[in-house]
Formats: C-alpha cells, sequence, structure tokens
C-alpha cells in the first residue's frame, strides 16, 4: 500500500479488448480507462500487449501504440506469425500470453492487485500462479456478447469479475467523437481465444 492506497497493475491484452468492445459496441478512451483505475489506488503499471505486421510500410495501430507509450502505458509488441490455412489463404496469427504472463509474475512481488484484461482462459493458470503470491485479480471481459468473451474457468479463478458493459460509461469514447472523422483501420490477428478479428478497428482516438 502507498498511504493507504492500493498498488495496481494492469495487463490489456489489446486483440482480445478490441474485440469484446467490439462486440458490445462501443469504443475505448484510454485516457478515461487509465484515470478510472488510478481513482481505485495507485496505479504502478498499466501494460498494453499487441502483435504487429512487420511487412507492411506502415502500420494503422502505430499511432495509438505510440500515444499510449507517452500517456502512462508500457506498450509491450512482437512481429505476427504468418501461415497458410487449410484452404492456401495467407493469414496472420499472434499471441502475446507468455510476454503478459512473464510481465505478472514479475509484477507481482510489487502490487496487491492485478488487473486482467482479457478472457482468454488460458490466463486461468496465470491467476492462480499470482493469487498464491497473495496478489487479489481481477479480470476484465464480457459475458454480454454471443458466445461470452469470457472463459469460464477463468472468471471462476479472479478474485473480482469486472463486465465491461458495467465500465462502458466510465471508459468508453464519446460516440460524439467519432463523427466527421476518417477512422483508421489496425489489423488485430486471429487468437485462440477471441472470433477472428475484422480489420476496421476504430480504436485510435485517445481522448
Amino acid at each position: 500500500m502507498i498511504n493507504g492506497m492500493e498498488k495496481i497493475a494492469l495487463f490489456i491484452d489489446g486483440a482480445n479488448l478490441y474485440s469484446a468492445t467490439k462486440a458490445l459496441g462501443f469504443d475505448i478512451d484510454y485516457k478515461r480507462l487509465l484515470r478510472e483505475f488510478e481513482s481505485r489506488g495507485y496505479v504502478l503499471r498499466a501494460f498494453y500487449y499487441t502483435t504487429l505486421v512487420e511487412d507492411t510500410e506502415y502500420s494503422s495501430i502505430r499511432p495509438l501504440l505510440d500515444w499510449l507509450g507517452y500517456n502512462g502505458y508500457s506498450v509491450v509488441t512482437k512481429p505476427a506469425r504468418e501461415f497458410t490455412d487449410s484452404q492456401g489463404r495467407r493469414r496472420l496469427r499472434g499471441n502475446m500470453d507468455i510476454e503478459l504472463a512473464v510481465n505478472a509474475m514479475e509484477v507481482a512481488a510489487h502490487v496487491d492487485h492485478i488487473v486482467i484484461f482479457s478472457g482468454d482462459g488460458d490466463f486461468r493458470s496465470l491467476v492462480e500462479a499470482v493469487q498464491r503470491k497473495g496478489v487479489r485479480v481481477s479480470v476484465v471481459s464480457s459475458v454480454n456478447t454471443q458466445p461470452p468473451m469470457i472463459a469460464d474457468e477463468l472468471r471462476r479463478q479472479a478474485d473480482t469479475f469486472i463486465d465491461l458493459v458495467e465500465l462502458q460509461s466510465r471508459i468508453g469514447r464519446d460516440p460524439s467523437e467519432r463523427s466527421g472523422r476518417m477512422q483508421e483501420t489496425p489489423r488485430f490477428l486471429e487468437r485462440r481465444a477471441a472470433p477472428p478479428a475484422s480489420e476496421d478497428d476504430d480504436e485510435l482516438s485517445t481522448s
């Protein structure tokens, strides 16, 4: 604790969070998201994880990542992997589970509360391991999508489950900010725990 404030670390699975909020029909305002959790305690670190397509001259997610890096977030990226599916089509896949898990285990000794923004059931073992260190774990995802974005085993393991619908009014972007502005289209990648993400991400607003 710092002056009685709980020390918090945020771990954001970018592709998974994007898929969930898109299914719910709203966009994240990352400035408001950070402010929301700063109101709950002392945010020691806020990590954002995503894969990047390296063979493109310009990645449309780059403005978001640059903004996050300058505004209180630690951005963790790695190249996407290309593969050919059963129909012979070129596809991209990226997975940041290991990076997120390693960082969470490293940070666990220094915080009271870890908040994971993902519904990926693969994180259940991570949550259990962090809890054994005496750290409380909240998971942010949604059951208000079809199908639910949160894996049942992850929801049961977490100390607290926070539905994105409950946070929407506090971390969502004002819909009026979307009008009259060209939208960028970051290429979020296929995930095991999320439906194939489309390429029409509209998440680049940061204010």
